[in-house]
């Protein structure tokens, strides 16, 4: 694979394409239907189609990531008053490139690719509409997420109080794509006020989507022996703001 297909539409497997057409029995709509705030998939998107795009992203993207680092403040720990009081802010070892921001160092190698054209594709707009079953705005964020061994995201929610037409709730979809070289890496997830769920992400091409905020994790990416210069978990994301906020 050169570039990425014009629509989304064309890494959908025929599940998927069930799905974007509001035919699936349980995953069309699924997050409106309230019975969650999380959902995935294994089988909507193509493995062979995939794998391609694995290679894809990191022969044209993986020298164009930035570093996005937030470690354990010193103060989270020494400047407790009494135990079990601590507050941990979100951490994060991963790298990352905001595509919808055009000084990003990723965004015209992303153009070039196509991935820029896929990404905002009527079929990717629609899939995201299906999933969740929200109706969403026309414009969306975009962003790629790059995890090497031992990258994660720590605890964290993903609310914005302070962002007027996000503050009520958005929707994200993650599209994976894992190198051969990732042995696994885990998504724990809230259920029932706890975190209590969890599901692996360490697919070749796999779909998850969130109503948020919803609190969630992911483990430290792990390599496969002897293959840790190769080991990468690709995300494309999508971020949605609900269409009457």
């Amino acid at each position: 694979m050169k570039s990425f297909p014009n629509e989304f539409e064309a890494l959908l497997t025929k599940t998927g394409k069930r799905v974007l057409a509001g035919r699936h029995p349980t995953l069309s709509g699924a997050l409106a239907k309230g019975q969650s705030r999380f959902v995935g998939a294994d089988d909507l998107l193509d493995p062979m189609k995939s794998r391609a795009v694995a290679g894809l992203l990191q022969a044209a993207l993986g020298d164009r990531m930035m570093k996005m680092e937030q470690a354990i403040p010193r103060g989270a720990t020494w400047n407790m008053k009494a135990a079990y009081q601590e507050k941990l802010p979100k951490t994060v070892l991963v790298h990352t490139a905001m595509l919808d921001e055009k000084k990003s160092p990723a965004r015209a190698r992303a153009e070039e690719i196509g991935l820029i054209a896929m990404l905002q594709s009527k079929s990717f707009h629609a899939f995201a509409e299906a999933l969740s079953g929200y109706p969403l705005r026309r414009q969306w964020g975009l962003q790629t997420l790059c995890y090497r061994p031992h990258d994660y995201s720590g605890p964290h929610n993903d609310h914005h109080p302070d962002e007027p037409y996000g503050c009520d709730g958005y929707t994200d979809l993650h599209l994976t794509f894992c190198t051969s070289g990732v042995a696994h890496q885990w998504l724990v997830y809230e259920r029932d006020s706890h975190l209590q769920d969890i599901r692996s992400i360490a697919t070749v091409g796999g779909v998850t989507c969130y109503r948020l905020p919803f609190w969630h994790y992911t483990t430290p990416m792990v390599a496969k022996r002897g293959r840790e210069a190769e080991a990468r978990r690709w995300v494309l994301l999508g971020t949605f703001l609900d269409r009457w906020s």
